[in-house]
C-alpha cells in the first residue's frame, strides 16, 4: 500500500468515512498566510524544485541544521541540486517530524510521485518534478486552483500601496480571492526610533500630522479604510506577551509624545500605550466588523551571530513564556469590551501549556453582537503547533471549555504555493479525533451531526465568520 492513502493518519473507520465523504474535497479558505500577492499576480514558472520547496522554508532550514548541513547548503550559494541533495538526506531523520508527512503529501498531491524521498532517490526525484515544473498547471496560480483554495488572505504592512491585490481584484481570469490583511505590528516597535521613523512614514502617507495620540488614530484609520477597500476583513498582530496597563486619555497621549520624541518608556508605561493602541485599533475593527487576530508567544531571532549573517526569519526563533498571562488577556479583552471595541477575535498562543487559559478566556467574551457564534474563537495550532500532538491538544482543549462545532478551523502561516496539503493534513487529524470518539461511544454516531461538524470546521464556518 502506498504511504500517503485515505487511510494515512486515520486509524479508526468512522474517521476514514468523515473524512472520504466530508472533509476531503471541500474549498480551502486559507485566512492567514504570507504568501506575496506579486508572485501570484505575475505568475512565473518556478526554476526548479529547490526554488519552489526549499526558499524561504525556515522549518525545512532548522531540520536541516539539525543533521549537520552546512549553511551554504540551506540559505547560502551552494547549487540547487546539492540543496536538494542535502534535504532528501535530512527527510529520512524527520520520522516523527511533520516535515516528514508534509514532503510526501506533496510529492503525491502535486507532483503525483509516490515514492519516499530519501538519500538513493533524490536524484531521479528531482528530475521528475523539475521536468514537471516546465508546465502551465505548475505556476502559481495554477497551482493555487489546483489546491482548490477559494479565499487566500496575506498579511501586509499598513503602509502597503496593495497594488498586486488591485491588480489580482480586476483579472477576471484568477477566481481564487487574494485579499490583504492588515498587520501593524510597526505601531508596537518598543524602540523610540523605529517607531518615530514609522511614524513619519505614516505621517507622509496619510497627510495627517501625527503630534496626538488621536492624530495617530485618524491616520491609522485612513490607512484601514484603505485596505477595507481592496477587500480586507481581517487583521494581524504579533506581540511576544500580552499584558494590560490601564491610563486615562490625557496618561496616554502624555506617554505618546515621550515616544515619538525618542524617549524610552518603563515597562509599565510602555505596557500602557501598547494597550492603548489595542484598544483603538479594536474599535476601528469593530466599526468595519474585521476579524483581529493575535498571534502571541514567539521569541524570534535568537542566534544573534546568525541574524548579523543571513537576517530574521531564518529558523532561529522560539516559544515564548510570560508570566500573568491570563490577567493580562482578560484585561486587554475586558477593556475593549467596557469600550464597546471588542471585534471578532482569534487568538493563537505558540506555548500550549496555554491552552486552557486561551480556551477559558474566550469564553468570557462571546456575545451575539457580530452575528456569528463564537465571535472570540481559540486559532488553530501554530508553528511549533502545526504537529498531530499540537492540533490535537488545541482541538481538546477548545471541545473541553467551548464548542468545537463554531471552531473557523486550519490556515497554512506558510510562504509555500504547495502547502495547501497542510489543510488536508489537518482535516485527517480531524477526522480521526471525531471518528476515535465515535468508535469509543463518547459520542452518538449521528452522520447529521457529525457531517455538520468537519463541514462546519473545515470551511462553512469560516466562510460565515469572515464573510469575504
Amino acid at each position: 500500500m502506498k504511504f500517503i492513502n485515505d487511510s494515512f493518519m486515520i486509524n479508526n473507520e468512522a474517521g476514514r468515512k468523515l473524512y472520504r465523504e466530508q472533509a476531503k474535497d471541500l474549498p480551502v479558505i486559507d485566512y492567514h498566510c504570507h504568501l506575496d500577492a506579486k508572485e501570484i499576480y505575475e505568475n512565473k514558472s518556478f526554476q526548479d524544485i529547490t526554488q519552489l520547496w526549499l526558499a524561504g522554508d525556515h522549518y525545512k532550514w532548522r531540520a536541516m541544521r539539525a543533521n549537520g548541513v552546512s549553511e551554504d547548503k540551506i540559505t547560502g550559494s551552494a547549487s540547487s541540486e546539492e540543496k536538494f541533495q542535502a534535504w532528501a538526506h535530512t527527510v529520512e531523520s524527520c520520522f516523527g517530524n511533520p516535515l516528514y508527512h508534509w514532503t510526501h503529501l506533496e510529492l503525491q498531491f502535486y507532483f503525483g510521485i509516490e515514492e519516499n524521498l530519501d538519500a538513493e532517490n533524490w536524484r531521479e526525484i528531482m528530475a521528475r518534478c523539475n521536468q514537471q515544473l516546465l508546465q502551465d498547471d505548475f505556476k502559481p496560480r495554477a497551482l493555487i486552483t489546483r489546491s482548490n483554495v477559494a479565499v487566500i488572505c496575506t498579511t501586509d504592512s499598513p503602509l502597503d500601496s496593495l497594488e498586486y491585490h488591485r491588480l489580482l481584484r480586476d483579472d477576471p481570469t484568477f477566481k481564487t480571492k487574494v485579499l490583504p490583511t492588515f498587520r501593524p505590528d510597526d505601531i508596537f516597535e518598543e524602540d523610540p526610533q523605529q517607531f518615530s521613523l514609522f511614524i513619519e512614514k505614516l505621517t507622509a502617507q496619510t497627510g495627517v500630522n501625527i503630534k496626538h495620540f488621536g492624530d495617530l488614530s485618524q491616520a491609522i484609520e485612513n490607512r484601514i479604510d484603505y485596505f477595507h477597500d481592496v477587500g480586507c476583513r481581517i487583521s494581524d498582530h504579533g506581540p511576544v506577551e500580552i499584558h494590560y496597563q490601564p491610563a486615562t486619555p490625557q496618561e496616554i497621549d502624555t506617554l505618546f509624545g515621550k515616544k515619538c520624541r525618542g524617549e524610552k518608556l518603563t515597562q509599565n508605561e510602555h505596557a500602557a500605550l501598547i494597550s492603548a493602541i489595542f484598544v483603538m485599533l479594536a474599535g476601528h475593527y469593530k466599526k468595519r466588523h474585521w476579524a483581529m487576530q493575535i498571534h502571541f508567544g514567539a521569541i524570534r531571532s535568537n542566534n544573534s551571530r546568525m541574524k548579523e549573517k543571513i537576517g530574521i526569519n531564518t529558523g532561529f526563533d522560539s516559544i515564548a513564556d510570560q508570566c500573568h498571562l491570563a490577567k493580562g488577556l482578560n484585561g486587554l479583552l475586558d477593556s475593549m469590551a467596557r469600550n464597546n471595541a471588542l471585534p471578532k477575535t482569534i487568538l493563537y498562543n505558540l506555548n500550549p501549556i496555554y491552552n486552557d487559559i486561551v480556551a477559558t478566556t474566550i469564553a468570557n467574551f462571546q456575545s451575539d453582537e457580530e452575528g456569528v457564534k463564537s465571535p472570540i474563537q481559540f486559532g488553530s495550532g501554530w508553528w511549533f503547533n502545526d504537529t498531530r500532538r499540537g492540533m490535537e491538544n488545541q482541538l481538546n482543549s477548545l471541545a473541553d471549555q467551548g464548542l468545537l462545532m463554531n471552531f473557523v478551523g486550519m490556515l497554512t502561516d506558510s510562504r509555500s504555493l504547495i502547502s495547501y496539503t497542510r489543510h488536508d493534513y489537518f482535516r485527517r487529524i480531524l477526522c480521526n479525533l471525531v471518528g476515535g470518539w465515535v468508535e469509543r461511544g463518547e459520542v452518538p454516531d449521528n452522520s447529521k451531526i457529525l457531517s455538520k461538524l468537519i463541514t462546519n470546521i473545515c470551511h462553512d464556518n469560516a466562510k460565515n465568520y469572515f464573510r469575504f
